[in-house]
């Protein structure tokens, strides 16, 4: 008798410990998988490209960020307890992601864009925290102090920007939208933080607009020298060129160049289809911004532009140019070779209004990113060494009004102007 109750207690002590571990197996599959969505949100939120400096750990902070008011250097948010972020609390981690303040009550410069990450749930906050505090290594770092001008280098300033300019309100889906375009303006609105870019900011480098119930949201502007498109409708693209062109930073007419680079390196590549699909679903849906450089100007013609080119005859100095250096690769006839060479012909950032983005890559050239669906990097040299600041000029107003373009001309002032804001920052 006493051997039976012997082994049904050693029996009971057995499924008790069992029981425990299953449980402390079940939780740390739950943490693991919260670890896991933190991570895929962190990617949505492109923080790795802020946050990480070329040669350095990830997270650990040190990029500098020019904000045409002097440098900032981003912060460490590896989880070191006295390097970055390991002693914040979750509430203290979402008063930095959400409305711009540490854990020590300094205000954040809107580098960090925290007007947008306002629209993060607290569900995805929790989610981002987790990641962080267990996901990302500890690194023992820290990132040089900004420097930035007066009066800009008071942060307490920063305080009567956020009441004049930011706006903290939770993410509001508009009425009709279905759950795929809920999503797709979830992402975009909240921690894609595309309004960062593609939104024009007033006087105060404040975004004139936080969410698509604006006319202004998203309908692209000018940032740190460069012209932003607008993503308002997209009305040349179709939902499938978006998705290709946040999944592998190229589609059948473009590709990437300048900062939006590093946004499909680091974080839409990553991003699962369906999200992709929702975003361009989403931004199909805001109304389209007219180009106010349409009908200014009288285009030369798709096809009297390709004959001309084609004899080679009476050439002017920017046709001729483009003959020498563009030819080869986006033909006579401006269209490029789909998915390689970007088409010209109709591009948006030839037609903007601003030639800035179309003068930097004449410059100093482009790449696309290395993607898991697009391995290959392709890549288009500068011709700053080549040619001068006329001949850039010519180049771009030919290129600017050949075939069916319709936007003004360039002038060498311009050409100097970029050229000189490429060679500050070692381009």
């Amino acid at each position: 008798m006493k051997k039976m109750t012997s082994l049904l207690a050693a029996l009971a002590l057995s499924l008790s410990v069992l029981g425990g571990l299953g449980a402390c197996n079940a939780a740390q599959a739950a943490d693991q998988d919260v670890v896991a969505r933190g991570q895929y949100l962190a990617r949505a939120g492109d923080c790795m490209a802020c946050h990480s400096a070329a040669g350095k750990p990830a997270y650990s902070g040190g990029l500098a960020i020019d904000s045409g008011h002097g440098i900032i250097y981003s912060t460490n948010i590896t989880p070191d307890k006295e390097h970055g972020i390991g002693n914040y609390s979750e509430a203290q981690f979402s008063a930095a992601v959400r409305h711009g303040v540490r854990a020590d009550g300094t205000q954040l410069y809107p580098a960090m864009p925290y007007p947008s990450y306002a629209k993060v749930s607290d569900e995805d906050i929790h989610a981002l925290y987790t990641y962080f505090m267990q996901g990302v290594k500890p690194v023992a770092a820290t990132p040089p102090a900004s420097s930035m001008s007066f009066p800009f280098n008071i942060r307490w300033g920063m305080k009567l920007w956020n009441v004049f300019f930011a706006n903290d309100k939770p993410f509001k889906e508009q009425d009709g939208w279905s759950a795929e375009i809920k999503r797709g303006a979830y992402l975009a609105e909240g921690l894609g933080h595309c309004g960062s870019c593609h939104t024009p900011r007033g006087f105060a480098m404040n975004e004139k607009a936080s969410d698509s119930s604006q006319a202004q949201f998203l309908s692209g502007g000018d940032l740190n020298g460069w012209a932003v498109p607008s993503l308002r409708g997209m009305p040349h693209w179709s939902a499938q060129d978006i998705v290709d062109y946040l999944q592998t930073g190229r589609n059948k007419t473009a590709s990437v160049a300048g900062e939006m680079s590093l946004v499909v390196e680091h974080s839409t590549a990553h991003l699962k289809p369906e999200d992709l699909q929702s975003i361009a679903a989403y931004l199909k849906t805001l109304s389209p911004v007219a180009s106010a450089s349409s009908g200014r100007v009288t285009p030369q013609g798709a096809e009297a532009t390709t004959k001309k080119l084609t004899a080679a005859k009476d050439l002017s100095l920017g046709e001729r140019l483009y003959l020498d250096n563009c030819a080869a690769c986006h033909f006579v006839n401006g269209k490029g070779a789909p998915g390689i060479f970007p088409v010209l012909d109709g591009a948006t950032v030839v037609n903007a209004d601003n030639p800035s983005a179309l003068l930097h890559v004449i410059l100093a050239g482009a790449r696309t990113p290395s993607t898991e669906k697009a391995p290959s990097i392709l890549v288009m040299p500068g011709f700053a060494h080549r040619l001068s600041d006329k001949e850039a000029a010519e180049l771009a107003s030919f290129v600017r009004q050949g075939w069916s373009n319709q936007a003004g001309a360039v002038s060498e002032k311009e050409v100097k102007r970029m050229r000189e804001g490429l060679a500050k920052h070692g381009s």
